[in-house]
């Protein structure tokens, strides 16, 4: 058994599926396979039940994934602290960044990065706020940008900003006149949502929930853009950070702040481990309030920072 063969297994054990762990990993099908069937020989136990959709991990992959992903940790670690030695060795920062944040904040932070720190490598991945937080936590992932507080006991957020949930609707929308819709106006709409597993999805269900109510979804996408686009040619509504308007700007959709109660976003960086990060949370908080504060990353003034556990 060795560190590859490791990886390998994590790969397999977070996403269940041999195709995808291999995509993740750039390794065809068939030698991730076999890899995997070397590493059960090699520790004469069975790792995965396999079905005809999906593996299924054992009691025996439970317990080795539980040991596998500190070990990797730590090697990752050491070669970043040998690294230092290399002088202007490459080094690689893995972001998860929220699809509700991604369009307003990620593009202009990276070529911001790029001169700060041409020797960091930044691979970004759009995810859901879920998967940032179980990325985070078992290490694949190096800093989150994700809404506040996290949900997972031993992750922590630096405040970036604030913003809230606004209704967007089309133009000759029957609200249209309206300055602002009040909660239990916008219960009452058929909407056009993200999916369940999209937490802005979530918060808008949360705020219902203690309503009384529930949304009335009658359609689903999960690409926020798509949303948008689709909106105008339709009678339906949707939710979203405010901030989006910024990039998302359509003559044929109009955007209604939500009151009674207004409905606070807290959007900042997540991280699993704040004192090995520091120096990573400070470039990219310092960096992010550049964008915020220049004249096209205007929309809501930054908010005093700080560490939420």
């Amino acid at each position: 058994m060795d560190f590859k063969q490791l990886r390998y297994f994590v790969a397999v054990y977070e996403e269940g599926h041999v195709g995808r762990a291999a995509e993740r990993l750039s390794i065809s099908q068939p030698a991730l396979s076999q890899q995997i069937r070397q590493l059960e020989q090699h520790l004469d136990v069975s790792l995965f039940e396999r079905s005809s959709k999906r593996l299924l991990p054992t009691l025996a992959a439970h317990t080795l994934y539980n040991h596998a992903v500190p070990l990797l940790d730590g090697l990752q670690r050491a070669r970043e602290a040998l690294g230092n030695f290399k002088g202007q060795a490459l080094r690689t920062l893995a972001i998860g960044v929220l699809q509700t944040v991604h369009t307003s904040l990620v593009p202009k932070m990276l070529e911001r990065v790029r001169t700060a720190q041409p020797h960091l490598v930044v691979q970004i991945y759009e995810l859901t706020g879920l998967e940032i937080e179980r990325r985070l936590l078992n290490g694949s992932l190096d800093i989150g940008i994700s809404y506040l507080p996290p949900r997972q006991p031993g992750l922590h957020g630096v405040l970036l900003y604030e913003d809230e949930l606004t209704l967007v609707i089309p133009a000759d929308h029957p609200l249209r006149e309206f300055k602002k819709v009040s909660m239990s106006q916008a219960a009452e709409l058929p909407m056009l949502l993200l999916g369940e597993e999209f937490q802005i999805r979530q918060i808008w269900q949360g705020q219902l929930a203690s309503l009384g109510r529930r949304p009335q979804v009658q359609a689903e996408l999960n690409n926020m853009a798509g949303i948008l686009d689709s909106l105008p040619h339709t009678r339906l509504a949707t939710v979203l950070p405010g901030r989006s308007q910024q990039e998302h700007g359509n003559k044929a959709l109009l955007w209604k702040p939500l009151s009674e109660p207004r409905v606070p976003l807290k959007i900042g960086l997540v991280c699993r481990d704040v004192q090995r990060q520091q120096a990573t949370l400070e470039l990219l908080r310092n960096l992010l309030e550049d964008v915020m504060s220049s004249p096209e990353g205007r929309l809501a003034s930054p908010t005093v920072l700080d560490v939420q556990a």
